[in-house]
């Protein structure tokens, strides 16, 4: 999907790819739900909702670990507008949450994404963060070639970076795939220290199952969805990935 040069074939050669990762529904929002609270909830559109469900956000905190979403041209400020220039609020699903639209505190935890440098060389970030790239760098209205050269530009210096690869595991991944007649396939792949470089799982994978990994890699439990039934991604580790 992506090109033979720079970061996406970094991550392919040194990572581990997903080569049967599939999105759980079309329209973006909803497989962001997915990824975040392990259901659709009824989301079946890019309409903008308020869902007094648990998430991911919710799991975290219970266990004492931190969160921050970086959103690329996001506004601040709980801005719950549906667009902001390049900014889309479809692809930020904690907004869809009520226990963060009504919490300040909580809303804080999304930011600007430019903040990602500034908490890189702070020591700074958090255990676990999702960073939403806006529609133009993402591909969404450019194209593969365009979000291909934005994410070399901004992932590539970080990736040799040990501030910012120690003890993580990146993951870089779709929303949603071109359409039904490709079944909704999507580009996944993993990389940090803890994955095998240049595995490559052929078993099939959704966003239920990423979510569950990443609640398993932090001992976290399940928000009893979808995600409780769902495979945790195996194969591509050096070990136990938690």
């Amino acid at each position: 999907m992506f090109g033979r040069k720079g970061t996406p074939a970094k991550l392919a050669r040194e990572g581990g790819v997903l080569r049967q990762s599939f999105a759980v529904a079309h329209r973006s929002l909803p497989n962001y739900l997915a990824l975040t609270a392990g259901n659709t909830h009824g989301a079946d559109s890019d309409a903008s909702v308020t869902l007094d469900v648990p998430h991911i956000g919710d799991l975290l905190e219970a266990k004492g670990r931190t969160w921050k979403v970086y959103a690329d041209g996001y506004p601040g400020r709980c801005f719950l507008g549906s667009r902001s220039g390049m900014y889309v609020r479809r692809h930020v699903p904690f907004l869809s949450f009520k226990n963060v639209q009504t919490n300040p505190a909580r809303c804080e935890h999304i930011v600007e994404a430019a903040a990602l440098a500034t908490d890189v060389r702070q020591g700074t970030l958090p255990d676990y963060a999702l960073y939403v790239p806006d529609v133009q760098h993402d591909g969404h209205d450019s194209g593969v070639s365009a979000a291909d050269r934005w994410l070399s530009e901004t992932f590539g210096p970080l990736l040799s970076d040990a501030r910012f690869t120690e003890n993580m595991v990146f993951i870089v991944t779709f929303d949603e795939g071109r359409g039904w007649w490709r079944r909704n396939h999507i580009y996944t792949v993993l990389y940090g220290e803890r994955v095998i470089p240049g595995s490559v799982s052929d078993t099939r994978y959704d966003h239920y199952d990423l979510l569950r990994t990443i609640e398993d890699i932090f001992a976290l439990g399940t928000l009893g969805q979808h995600d409780s039934k769902a495979s945790a991604i195996t194969g591509i580790w050096k070990g136990n990935p938690s």
